[in-house]
């Protein structure tokens, strides 16, 4: 959660559209509902994700997909 948002209570839900590649990382992100102040936690965090290649006939292959995360002030 990035300091500036935590201190200034900003909650929300970004979603972002993601690229996984053949090896299941993501290659490439961009948001595509963006809430103020959280849009670059939610495109660094989905980066460093892995993925479970996609099989296609037995081979691997890249898949575009949404990935909604959800930052809620506890």
């Amino acid at each position: 959660y990035p300091p500036i948002a935590q201190s200034a209570r900003v909650q929300g839900i970004v979603i972002i559209e993601a690229t996984i590649g053949v090896d299941g990382r993501v290659t490439d992100a961009r948001v595509i509902r963006p809430v103020a102040l959280l849009d670059q936690a939610a495109l660094e965090a989905v980066k460093q994700w892995v993925f479970t290649p996609t099989m296609l006939n037995g081979q691997a292959v890249p898949v575009i997909m949404t990935v909604t995360v959800n930052f809620t002030l506890q």
